[in-house]
């Protein structure tokens, strides 16, 4: 229950979310088990919604897409982390520092899971929804003070990571969509 809470604070004030968070002391595995995989499933369920008020879409059609939206989000998570513990090996010193890298990548993309489970279930394409999706910088750079970054890099450290989240599942959708979807 912890971990809900935390993402709904999250998510009505990143600050607040972010002190809640460090104070916590929830394992970044009990995250991922608890939150981000069964979000995953759901989203991966969620795409074979439209089937019900669209019917040129067939099961297979939404079967490729619950894979590439399950997967899009599952790799980004392992990319984003892989990316950033490069670009700043400051934050993978430590495996406290490590953890809190994980976790702001985490609760980030569990922010896009949620919004992405939002648009597949709605019947239309609700525009909105992808400008919801800026507000992840400003979850970002609340988070960069969680992070514990020096002032001087923390512009930098929140363009790229704001970019590598956003991104990253989009180009793993596009790239999947052009794979698998004929």
């Amino acid at each position: 229950m912890d971990i809900v809470k935390n993402i709904l604070v999250l998510i009505a004030s990143p600050r607040v979310g972010w002190e809640d968070i460090n104070a916590g002391g929830i394992a970044t595995s009990r995250v991922l088990r608890v939150a981000f995989y069964p979000l995953l499933a759901l989203l991966a369920i969620t795409t074979f919604v439209p089937m019900f008020y669209d019917k040129t879409i067939t099961l297979s059609m939404s079967l490729m897409m619950a894979i590439i939206n399950f997967s899009s989000y599952f790799f980004s998570y392992h990319i984003v982390c892989y990316l950033l513990g490069g670009f700043y090996p400051q934050l993978v010193k430590t495996r406290g520092a490590t953890a809190r890298l994980h976790e702001l990548v985490l609760y980030s993309l569990i922010y896009l899971v949620l919004l992405a489970i939002i648009a597949n279930v709605l019947p239309i394409n609700f525009t909105p929804i992808f400008f919801m999706m800026t507000y992840l910088v400003w979850i970002v750079y609340r988070g960069t003070q969680y992070m514990g970054l020096d002032k001087p890099r923390e512009p930098r450290f929140l363009i790229a990571t704001s970019a590598l989240l956003l991104l990253t599942p989009f180009v793993i959708q596009q790239l999947l969509n052009m794979l698998i979807v004929k």
